[in-house]
């Protein structure tokens, strides 16, 4: 199976996939974009902010997935789980929101960029504004996060519309909870 756990910065992407890593000890860990040998130079490339074309910024994106599909996703699909800190959803949800590209092309060229492959069920960590701006408070700001919480919040509203798009099961997590208690929701529907 291949899952992947969305939300914006600060969600708890992270400490869940850390979690689920235990209970699935023989799974691919991965992560768009930078999973990858050239991954790794696309994504700091995005996060130093330097594109000053979305429409640039788009297809670097673009060419990580399609590099992560042929490098980690293809070769491990059929024999063991993948959970992936974010995915194809991720990378709608911001090309939607730059509104440079119309909903059809984003769609058809990230269906090229993947070979149609999709995560088969996505979990998305919803913030809300006041726990955002509380979260990153806390921390040193990427380009992206620098955008402000505004932004990021309007990337969540596009990553269900992302999934709709994509036709991806989305499973909606309140990420204000415990981490113990978004676990046992995401264990609970992975063992349903």
């Amino acid at each position: 199976m291949y899952i992947a756990i969305e939300g914006i910065d600060t969600a708890g992407k992270s400490t869940q996939i850390a979690l689920l890593s235990r209970n699935y000890p023989e799974a691919v860990i991965t992560k768009e974009p930078g999973a990858t040998a050239i991954g790794k130079e696309i994504r700091e490339l995005v996060l130093s902010a330097k594109a000053k074309s979305k429409k640039a910024e788009f297809l670097l994106f673009l060419a990580d997935r399609a590099e992560h599909i042929k490098e980690v996703i293809e070769p491990n699909l059929k024999k063991r789980m993948i959970i992936s800190d974010r995915s194809v959803v991720s990378g709608v949800a911001y090309a939607l929101i730059q509104e440079e590209i119309s909903e059809t092309a984003i769609v058809h060229l990230n269906r090229f960029a993947t070979n149609g492959i999709y995560p088969q069920k996505v979990f998305l960590l919803r913030l809300s504004k006041e726990e955002l701006e509380f979260r990153l408070s806390q921390k040193e700001l990427d380009g992206i996060e620098l955008r402000g919480s505004d932004y990021l919040l309007k990337i969540q509203g596009a990553i269900i519309k992302a999934a709709e798009l994509l036709d991806i099961e989305l499973i909606e997590i309140d990420a204000t909870q415990s981490i113990e208690t978004i676990n046992k929701e995401i264990l609970s529907t992975l063992n349903s």
